[in-house]
């Protein structure tokens, strides 16, 4: 049942970031170098990415991959932003709203699911330092990178609408969620090995 559960999730992994590839880049407006870096450019693609890379690799080995629980807690992320702060943002139709809903909504509820039932990794408190590594340096990314293009991927980012000010404090909260859900999912699995002794 796992295998079956790490190699559903690695192939809709896949499709769903191939697919909104297909989607940007049918319907860019800036050139096709400017579409692959802004692509790019958004934490749900990379967590996505890293998300199908990992269990593609998950596949092939009996051992719990070691980065199961951050790449959970990025994708759990991914989803909870989306949910609260974005969707109202857009009204995608057709296959992009499909992939929009695995993307956003279907591959993080998996995720979780799958971290519940399989994570058999010793989670530490004094990991998440390192869990946190990629949203800081992506966070430093988008807004180095939009100081100079213009272009940031999400609005609560966006320098040039709210100030820097503001974006540091949003960035800054989202960093403070970020922290939560890495304190919550290590407490539930030491709850968890706790329930079996």
């Amino acid at each position: 049942m796992k295998r079956k559960l790490t190699l559903f999730l690695a192939i809709l992994g896949w499709i769903a970031v191939m697919l909104q590839f297909y989607l940007m880049m049918e319907n860019r407006t800036v050139s096709k170098l400017e579409s692959i870096i802004r692509f790019f450019s958004y934490f749900t693609i990379l967590s996505n990415l890293i998300l199908a890379i990992s269990f593609s690799v998950q596949t092939f080995q009996k051992e719990t991959i070691k980065i199961l629980t951050p790449v959970t807690v990025y994708i759990t992320i991914v989803g909870l932003v989306y949910q609260i702060l974005l969707r109202h943002t857009w009204s995608p139709t057709g296959l992009q709203r499909i992939v929009d809903e695995l993307l956003h909504s279907i591959i993080p509820g998996l995720a979780v699911i799958y971290w519940f039932l399989y994570e058999d990794n010793k989670l530490k408190y004094n990991q998440i330092p390192k869990w946190l590594i990629f949203p800081l340096v992506y966070l430093f990314y988008i807004l180095i990178r939009g100081n100079y293009s213009g272009f940031y991927p999400y609005p609560f980012v966006d320098v040039s609408k709210f100030g820097l000010n503001q974006v540091l404090i949003n960035s800054g909260l989202l960093i403070v969620v970020f922290v939560l859900f890495c304190v919550i999912f290590i407490w539930i699995k030491k709850l968890k090995a706790k329930t079996r002794e």
